[in-house]
């Protein structure tokens, strides 16, 4: 290559990180350190941004937040709270290092803003424009602290919202994701809004027998989740997109069963109070542990769920497995064992692990994150007392027909009249007399107007052959 070409590509990508550094105001931008020490937080910063508000107060609690004023016929009336991710959660993004966020809450929990005050991901100086990551913040306007949220399609059945993500910027939405949920989840629940939900620890029987691993399978002690090319549109490859298997290692019988004793006594010897571990193995023409995984970094392609709380994994969650003892247990070209570090998750209660992976359209050539999960609840044999009770929460479309009661008995009514009425049609003509004939046309026309408007306006469900198609489809 000529040294006026080499000069010409230097120049061009000094030229490029210049444009894109003028554009980026919050990558490594520059904040005074008082704004994580000095009580005074919004007087370092702009929290009004966030919040329609004009005075705050100092820092209070734990973790920190402040009050938003606003003056309402020369009163102040308490507007919200706003509080710095920095002051609560400390999770990282692609390049290791946290980004900096000012939430903005409202006394009901709702979100108000969120704003990037500082990021260091360099997949948002070249390559995805910053203001994508302000589209993307932007979907938490609006959501309730408690609501929980996942990246792309998701899990409804179970109460998840799903919002739209970055194409490209994996890690950075699933840490923004995990970071503002937390803080808008704790603060929330540190004022009152939410009620907090404090459950036991799990108590292990002792070890009972050495199971292997087909009665782990049959018992649930281990759990098995499976994805297909099909799923994601993909074509077939002959084997699937995952095949994994994981399970929880505290309970000794699972733990010395996978591990070996001694490899378990040593793994709970190295775990602190509130540790929990997870093994995971794994085949199929994916990973697991994803492909942008970094030092210092998260891994984007496995979480866990349990109720509003979900928990990602950092490089230092993760330990080598070195071999599977249980008789029968599957070869596997993957393996790890993570540890979940939280007071808030309980073993005694069902959690989830799920994976995220890229589905594409067949049609628009687009790809959407979605979410596959896979229940996880220890066996009662393996629990002291056996299961807890556990009233599951309602699926979205269940909570729904629940509020419309009302509603979906007056329309049962009227298609039952409707039926009822079409299916004696020809009976109500004959039996009509010139004297009633102008009454036969009544049904119709009154179950046109309550269609039109309590269906139609009312309700907003006014049937379509757009929707009948959808259905099919």
């Amino acid at each position: 290559m000529s040294s006026l070409s080499t000069r010409l590509i230097i120049t061009a990508l000094v030229a490029l990180l210049t444009i894109a550094s003028a554009f980026a105001s919050s990558y490594e931008a520059s904040l005074p350190a008082q704004l994580s020490t000095n009580p005074d937080m919004c007087a370092y910063v702009a929290c009004s941004d966030v919040i329609q508000a004009g005075n705050f107060s100092h820092r209070k609690g734990h973790p920190s937040y402040v009050d938003a004023f606003r003056t309402e016929g020369g009163k102040k009336i308490l507007a919200g709270y706003v509080f710095l991710s920095t002051d609560i959660v400390d999770i990282p993004g692609y390049s290791g290092k946290p980004i900096v966020t000012l939430i903005g809450m409202d006394t009901k929990g709702i979100i108000t803003g969120v704003k990037v005050l500082k990021h260091s991901e360099p997949i948002l100086l070249v390559g995805i424009p910053e203001p994508e990551l302000a589209k993307f913040i932007h979907q938490y306007v609006g959501k309730f602290a408690g609501d929980k949220i996942e990246i792309g399609r998701a899990r409804e059945d179970k109460g998840f919202v799903g919002i739209d993500a970055i194409s490209g910027a994996t890690v950075t939405v699933i840490a923004e994701n995990q970071l503002i949920q937390n803080c808008a989840y704790n603060v929330a629940k540190q004022v009152g809004i939410i009620k907090a939900i404090t459950r036991p620890q799990a108590k292990f029987t002792p070890q009972s027998g050495n199971p292997d691993w087909e009665a782990l399978l049959k018992n649930g002690g281990v759990q098995h989740l499976v994805v297909q090319p099909d799923d994601l549109g993909q074509p077939s490859a002959g084997k699937p997109y995952i095949d994994l298997y994981f399970g929880y290692l505290n309970a000794p019988t699972i733990g010395q069963a996978i591990l070996g004793s001694h490899n378990y006594h040593r793994l709970m010897a190295d775990l602190k109070p509130n540790d929990h571990a997870i093994f995971i193995i794994a085949n199929g023409s994916a990973s697991f542990k994803g492909s942008g995984f970094v030092r210092g970094g998260i891994y984007d392609r496995i979480q866990v769920s349990q109720d509003m709380e979900s928990y990602t994994f950092r490089d230092t969650d993760y330990q080598n497995l070195y071999g599977i003892k249980a008789a029968g247990a599957p070869s596997y070209h993957e393996s790890g064992i993570f540890i979940l570090h939280s007071a808030n998750f309980s073993a005694a209660y069902p959690w989830s692990l799920v994976f995220l992976a890229n589905k594409e359209d067949k049609e628009t050539r687009t790809k959407t994150f979605t979410n596959f999960d896979k229940e996880y609840w220890l066996p009662s044999t393996y629990l002291v007392g056996g299961r807890p009770r556990y009233e599951r929460p309602d699926p979205t479309w269940l909570h729904i027909w629940k509020t419309k009661q009302l509603e979906i008995a007056a329309f049962i009514l009227l298609l039952a009249f409707a039926s009822i009425t079409y299916a004696l049609r020809d009976k109500l003509v004959r039996r009509s007399t010139r004297l009633d004939k102008r009454w036969i046309s009544v049904p119709k026309y009154a179950f046109w107007i309550i269609s039109i408007s309590f269906v139609g306006f009312y309700a907003m469900a006014q049937p379509s052959i757009t929707q009948v198609l959808t259905w099919f489809h």
